[in-house]
């Protein structure tokens, strides 16, 4: 039961702490996200006053709107793109973000390693897996894991782990734990996975990252 004098913040990562805990695992290995996408600038602030350093956006657009004017506010805030990229959106995106979690096709992968070439920026990323096999959800097939990070790889992008959203409805803790297997067998340690409904869960199965948005700022209208 959350504790009424804790801020949502607070409770947030008290909870990352507590699964943390349970898993026999440091509470600092797990970098949490505060997904801002279509909150305004005006409710973002609180988190970042109140000592939140890293964010993340669906939409580049989205993005480019918000975050150039917070940056100059605050120093040592950090931008993942969480949300499906267009190719000819990676030049904007690798300037933009410090870290992208949706790559998941080889047209991709192409696209941004032209663009990390050409500004010279070499921006992490996280391969996007289709863990439950959805047609109508982005992500890499499980099969073709190997040869995405391959040919990213090859594109001298730095990928640094495996990305996934289970299917909504179903208990997710099977899909993390496939998850982290792939992304052993593949030789990642990063695993960007969990949401306001399942962080706890995710932590406890090896998350690295999570990406809560709804638990800080409330149900988007």
């Amino acid at each position: 039961m959350d504790q009424p004098d804790l801020t949502p913040l607070q409770t947030v990562r008290a909870k990352i702490a507590q699964a943390a805990k349970i898993a026999h695992r440091k509470p600092e290995a797990v970098e949490l996200i505060a997904i801002s996408k279509t909150h305004p600038a005006e409710r973002i602030v609180p988190l970042i006053e109140e000592g939140q350093r890293v964010f993340g956006e669906n939409k580049v657009q989205e993005a480019q709107a918000k975050w150039p004017a917070l940056r100059e506010r605050y120093e040592g805030l950090q931008l993942h793109l969480v949300g499906q990229l267009q190719s000819n959106k990676a030049e904007d995106a690798v300037q933009l973000f410090d870290c992208i979690h949706s790559l998941d096709r080889p047209s991709l992968v192409s696209a941004l390693g032209k663009a990390m070439a050409k500004f010279g920026r070499q921006v992490p990323c996280f391969v996007q897996v289709n863990i439950g096999e959805e047609e109508q959800k982005g992500g890499c097939a499980i099969a073709d894991v190997p040869a995405l990070l391959a040919s990213a790889r090859e594109a001298q992008i730095p990928v640094v782990g495996l990305m996934c959203v289970p299917p909504l409805g179903i208990e997710a803790a099977p899909f993390f734990a496939l998850l982290a297997k792939i992304a052993a067998e593949n030789g990642l340690d990063r695993l960007s996975m969990g949401m306001s409904d399942d962080f706890e869960t995710a932590v406890m199965l090896g998350a690295t990252h999570v990406r809560v948005g709804s638990a800080l700022f409330g149900a988007r209208g």
